[in-house]
This record gives structure tokens, sequence and C-alpha cells, in this order.
């Protein structure tokens, strides 16, 4: 089952960024406290999603949002299932806007061991990456998070990224692949180069024919993931913002040729609900504008 070659070549040659708009069901009422909606203003899960999707809804549906700028966009499984503008979301991203959608198909992580955070098990993965392929998704995301140098944590976060990624490949998606540094790890700089090391090994054993994307923590080292970026396993590197503000994301951002962004919070940072929607829409182009410039830097 191929993928998508035109999205495909989309993502390799485009200028822009990846707008991550996948916060769940634990991120959720953190996102929606920054936009401004506390957690006294609903009452349970489902209204808690109905906001958070009328916040997305309003992020894509905003002349600021398309494909000029942000070549793609990460979904939330329910997202997925929803519709934007009366369409359906994935659909609507690529035929509307010109956005390649992406869907997580992560369920969160297990308790730290040996410095890191696993993947929890995906039940029904097959179905779901099937589900995907037939609503036009081009790919997935899948993040762990290491939080020591460790080499025996580090070396099994990357063999069940790489493991799920082949899987992800075998349905016609392609993997984003994201072993998420903790920016406030001590020894950060020394787990990036524990990492990259156990990255470009296992990138050796995969084809350039079905390449995957690699969605890092900016580095402490300027440049330092220009191997992966020039590895010819590798469609793309993106940048999670990890808790950085935008400013500072921007500018750790611009100083990494071929990396581009991937933000969540550093995009939706200063939306509010509370904002008029001229307000709403130039706070928006103010912060993708910023971001596709750090990424075209």
């Amino acid at each position: 089952m191929p993928v998508n070659q035109e999205q495909l070549n989309r993502i390799k040659s485009g200028q822009g960024f990846i707008a991550a708009l996948d916060q769940s069901g634990g991120s959720t009422p953190k996102a929606l406290k920054l936009y401004g909606i506390e957690e006294s203003e609903y009452a349970d899960d489902a209204e808690m999603f109905a906001l958070v999707h009328q916040m997305r809804t309003r992020i894509v549906t905003s002349p600021a949002f398309s494909g000029e700028r942000v070549f793609g966009a990460i979904l939330f499984e329910r997202t997925l299932d929803d519709a934007f503008e009366g369409q359906g979301a994935a659909e609507y991203l690529w035929q509307v806007k010109g956005v390649v959608p992406f869907l997580k198909i992560d369920k969160g992580l297990e308790d730290e061991a040996n410095g890191v955070q696993l993947l929890k098990p995906i039940p029904g993965l097959p179905e779901l990456l099937a589900r995907a392929k037939a609503k036009g998704v081009f790919g997935t995301k899948e993040r762990s998070v290491i939080k020591q140098n460790n080499a025996a944590g580090i070396a099994a976060v990357l063999d069940q990224q790489f493991e799920l990624g082949q899987q992800v490949l075998g349905a016609g998606l392609v993997p984003i692949i994201e072993p998420e540094v903790d920016i406030n790890a001590a020894d950060k700089a020394d787990i990036e180069t524990t990492l990259k090391q156990g990255l470009l090994e296992r990138l050796d054993t995969l084809s350039p024919s079905k390449p995957v994307i690699l969605k890092l923590t900016l580095p402490e080292v300027d440049g330092f993931f220009r191997e992966l970026v020039e590895h010819p396993a590798v469609l793309k590197v993106v940048a999670l913002s990890g808790g950085y503000s935008r400013e500072n994301a921007n500018a750790r951002l611009a100083k990494n040729p071929g990396v581009v962004a991937s933000f969540s919070r550093a995009l939706t940072e200063g939306l509010s609900a509370k904002q008029s929607d001229d307000d709403f829409n130039a706070s928006l182009d103010t912060a993708i504008e910023s971001i596709y410039r750090a990424s075209v830097a």
C-alpha cells in the first residue's frame, strides 16, 4: 500500500512546518487553560473535548492557517473522527488547506524506568492504521520520553519506536518517530549524543524508499542533527518545542539548518477563546509567521 506521493513530495521539498494539534486526555486541560478556558467551565470529558475541538477548528479554519506556511498537522484520534466545516478533519486539511494530515497513535506513556518512559501498548493498532489510511492520513506520531542518559533505557525507547515504525510503514503510512528528550534533564547534551548514535545505527538498517520522519527536542549544540537531516532514510527532521517559550524555541530552531518546527504549545501561545476573530487571526498569523521564519532560516 503506497504512501500518497503528492503529500510525500510536499513534505520533502516543502518550506514550512508541522502544526501539532494533538493534545489528548492528559494534556487537554492544560491546553484549554492556556487558551483562557478554566476547568470550572466544563463538567466532564465530553464537554472538555468539545471545547478543544472548537479551539482546533478555529485554528485550522483561520485564514492564517494554510499550506503556504504549514505543510502538515498532527491530529488526535477523536479529531480524526470529527469534522471541520462539515468535512472529515483529515480530508479538510488536505483538500481545503493543502496541509498534510498526521495522526497521533500513541496511548500515552508507561511509568519511568531506566530513565525513560516507553509507549504504553496500543490495542487495535492495525485497525486504527487502516482507518487512518482510509481517511486520507499520511503518517502517524508516537511519543516516548527520555529523562536520563541511560544507555539501556535509550536503546529500549529506540527499539520500541523503530519496531512500531515498521508496522506503520507496512500499513502504507509514514511514522514520525519521537524520542523526546526532557528539556530539564541535567545531562541533556549527553543524552543527545547517545540518542543520535542510536538513531543513526537504526536508520542505517532502513530502506531510503520507505523513509521516516524524526521529531526531536531542540539540541544543546547548534546543527547537531545534521547527519540525521542528511540521512537517506529520513524524510524530514522536525523539532518539538518541549516547554520552551515560542521565542526561545524559534531562536534555537533557527540555529539548526534543515530542521523545521512541529510545535504545539509554542504555536498556540497567546491565543485566547476570549479574543475576537480579528484579534485571534492576527495573533495566529504572527505565531505562524515567526515559526515559519525560524523553520526556513
